[in-house]
């Protein structure tokens, strides 16, 4: 087996939040504006990209070594690969994402059993259809391109679509029935090229770079000086200057502090911070975070 590893990228929605996440990571990939072939900076990398939706058959069957994909659609497709690591980004954000049942708002369907004899459309149909086999509810399940929420109620009952904060659901004036299955970007690998000590070794690797960007993400580097006595109150103060780093400074009674924070935070606590006396607080961003 060539030592070259053959990677997958995803076409479409998540193609730009990957290449960024592969900068952060520290991999350039190049790409031309109608090209499916990147070059990367890494020689012993090579792949192309194609969707989402069809990665994990190909991961599987071995045309790649390994890939990017979404959890569910490894679960739609049923293939049989090896999930190396959960990566949570999408196109908008760091979040998970959820498949949904919804109906319009005014619908009778309150439940999965009000389904009976209804019409629902969806992407992820074999998912859809076994959830309803596990409810004991017979329903037709079509396939849909796309713009599935504009679809009810005229031309189906109800849908199954993926949303990451629920807005599009209410902007279509649409009310969630139940949730099918939450789903991330994971890393999966061909069992065969896992079973490889060396490709199993580059991926691994790509998979705590990648993951070290994405923890890197939320958070920011925080450094401050302070007087000594004060360092208890405010520790007591701000729970997340947990385990910091302290060292002394050339002015006797005084010491540097650096740590790390959620960046959602930062806001609270550098403010918090000065009225308790810090000085020379400094905010720095983070390129990867190893835990």
């Amino acid at each position: 087996m060539s030592s070259l590893l053959s990677f997958g990228l995803p076409k479409g929605s998540l193609e730009e939040a990957t290449l960024k996440l592969f900068s952060r990571a520290g991999f350039n990939i190049t790409k031309g504006s109608r090209s499916y072939t990147p070059s990367w900076d890494d020689p012993d990398l090579e792949g192309r990209f194609v969707r989402a939706q069809e990665m994990s058959r190909y991961v599987e069957d071995g045309f790649f070594d390994c890939g990017l994909t979404g959890r569910d659609w490894v679960q739609e497709n049923g293939s049989e690969v090896e999930v190396v690591a959960d990566l949570v980004y999408s196109r908008a954000s760091n979040r998970i994402s959820k498949w949904v049942l919804a109906v319009p708002e005014n619908s009778a369907i309150q439940t999965v059993k009000d389904l009976e004899g209804k019409t629902i459309a969806t992407e992820l149909v074999g998912v859809t259809k076994k959830f309803l086999r596990d409810h004991d509810v017979k329903a037709e399940v079509e396939f849909s391109w796309g713009a599935t929420e504009v679809k009810v109620p005229e031309l189906v009952d109800a849908i199954v679509d993926l949303t990451e904060t629920g807005s599009s659901i209410r902007a279509n004036k649409l009310r969630i029935v139940e949730v099918l299955l939450e789903t991330n970007t994971v890393l999966i690998a061909n069992k065969e090229s896992w079973a490889n000590q060396e490709k199993r070794a580059k991926i691994e690797n790509i998979a705590l770079m990648l993951d070290a960007a994405l923890q890197a993400d939320t958070k920011v580097g925080l450094k401050l000086n302070l007087e000594k006595s004060k360092l208890s109150e405010v520790l007591e103060t701000l729970p997340s200057l947990r385990n910091p780093t302290i060292s002394s400074l050339a002015i006797d009674n005084w010491i540097a502090v650096e740590t790390v924070i959620e960046k959602k935070v930062s806001r609270e606590i550098i403010p918090a911070l000065k009225r308790l006396g810090a000085e020379g607080i400094v905010e720095y961003p983070l390129n990867k975070i190893v835990p």
